[in-house]
């Protein structure tokens, strides 16, 4: 097979630290695809949705039909991780393969991805691919070189801030680089819901797209807080899921529809209806593709960013959206980086399948360069997980995962085969945490006294996962 030239760019210094190279691929898992047209690529990342939050996942207090349709079309990853604990980190890993021990953007903070990057969109342009993100980025203002068309997106629509991505009904989004002001929503006025303007724009990219190879990059905004959604799917859930406890946001003043989350009266209501929106289209999508008769060349893989949030008034706990896990988002224990992930494929990914390969979202990159036998020479961490979507048996597996956060004091956490060591107030030394994850996944018991040998040698691992940082260092 013809081999696409590769992709390079300029290395910074900081980065020229030996990282996990891209290894080669086995030939026998390309059978099945090398002679078919290059697939169409849809990846839908929700925003803050936990691992428990949808049916197919265990989630009973409402139901998420088209997401577990997807699930019975395809494969669920039950360990599969985030990039990171909150939104720009994790986005940072996905698109450049790099876990957040070396991905350029490791914490909230508003840094650019570098020009130096190479992200998941330019490897698959260099491939005849046009390519599109609707939805949140966070990873760079419009005209800076963290800008998505300047990291390999044809289009982009949505929110490029990501603390104006908290409101539902903004004043503006971005389109292709330039402010389209939503006249429905000046003043107070809701006459604009920012999910489905954002929805609109995707399926019309796969319209205009249907005759030739695309990326969808679907970033959305559901169900991060605020907690927003039309009548039409509020009126559904008033009532339904008792008791709810009003949260009062901000409703005026400077800072309105301009980070801060405003009020709900029915929290419950309208997390449930979030979602439901979210699963329409999730749905509307399938159907999109049904339809222009695309679904046997198109990979859909269904995830979210991070673990549930607590904020705007939402209650994660009512729902079990962390199900049997620990913690939140901004929590690296795992219910703030353990997330769902659902890939569907037909006549390619078997039907209702459920695999415990154990990947993250700083894999997506080689797995797609693995399917369509592209060479990456930048230095990443993922690998693919190809041979498991193709249901053939010379998976890899990783020595280790590693995450990093830079609020509340520093945190780091290291994840190989069983183990997970985990510390909190790294700026402050504080204390190392090991935990069992085969005899304990809800991280209950912290097991470091009794194997003490197990955790120095995953101690030296942890400090060996990353690489200084300019912008995001550990005091």
């Amino acid at each position: 097979m013809n081999r696409l030239r590769t992709i390079r760019k300029k290395i910074p210094l900081l980065f020229f630290i030996p990282l996990l190279a891209f290894v080669g691929r086995a030939q026998d898992t390309h059978k099945i695809v090398r002679d078919l047209q290059k697939p169409n690529i849809i990846y839908i990342l929700a925003d803050d949705l936990g691992y428990g939050d949808l049916s197919c996942f265990g989630q009973k207090k409402f139901s998420t039909p088209n997401i577990d349709k997807l699930a019975e079309q395809g494969m669920i990853f039950t360990h599969h991780y985030s990039g990171s604990t909150v939104c720009a980190p994790s986005r940072s890993a996905l698109m450049t393969g790099q876990h957040t021990g070396h991905t350029p953007i490791r914490g909230n903070k508003p840094v650019p991805l570098p020009s130096e990057s190479v992200t998941m969109a330019e490897v698959l342009k260099e491939k005849g691919y046009t390519t599109g993100a609707f939805g949140k980025w966070g990873m760079g203002y419009v005209t800076t070189e963290g800008d998505p068309l300047n990291q390999g997106f044809d289009h982009f629509y949505g929110f490029i801030n990501q603390s104006l991505a908290h409101n539902y009904y903004p004043y503006f989004l971005w389109d292709d680089g330039e402010k389209a002001v939503l006249k429905g929503n000046k003043g107070k006025a809701t006459g604009e819901y920012a999910p489905n303007l954002i929805h609109k724009k995707a399926l019309d990219f796969i319209d205009e797209n249907k005759d030739s190879p695309f990326f969808l990059y679907y970033p959305s905004i559901l169900p991060h807080a605020e907690l927003a959604a039309p009548s039409t799917y509020m009126d559904k859930y008033k009532g339904t899921l008792e008791p709810e406890s009003p949260y009062k946001g901000v409703d005026d003043g400077p800072k309105y529809r301009k980070g801060p989350y405003g009020s709900q009266e029915f929290p419950h209501a309208a997390f449930a209806a979030m979602i439901n929106v979210l699963d329409d289209q999730v749905g509307e999508i399938m159907q999109k593709i049904e339809s222009l008769g695309l679904r046997d060349n198109t990979i859909i893989i269904f995830t979210s960013d991070n673990g549930p949030h607590k904020e705007g008034g939402a209650d994660p706990d009512y729902f079990d959206s962390n199900a049997i896990y620990r913690g939140y988002k901004r929590d690296l224990y795992e219910g703030g980086i353990r997330v769902p992930m659902i890939a569907s494929w037909p006549n390619k990914i078997e039907k209702n399948t459920k695999s415990d390969h154990i990947s993250a979202f700083w894999d997506v990159l080689p797995t797609i360069a693995d399917l369509l036998d592209i060479k990456v020479e930048s230095e990443i961490d993922g690998i693919s997980f190809l041979p498991t979507l193709l249901g053939k048996k010379n998976q890899k597996e990783h020595d280790y995962l590693y995450w990093e956060f830079h609020e509340r004091g520093g945190r780091q956490a290291l994840l190989a085969g069983i183990w997970k060591l985990i510390r909190y107030n790294v700026n402050e030394a504080g204390d190392y945490e090991l935990y069992n994850l085969e005899e304990d996944p809800s991280e209950t018991r912290n097991v470091i006294k009794d194997f003490p040998k197990k955790a120095k040698e995953l101690i030296v691992q942890l400090n060996n996962s990353r690489t200084p940082s300019k912008e995001f260092q550990f005091k």
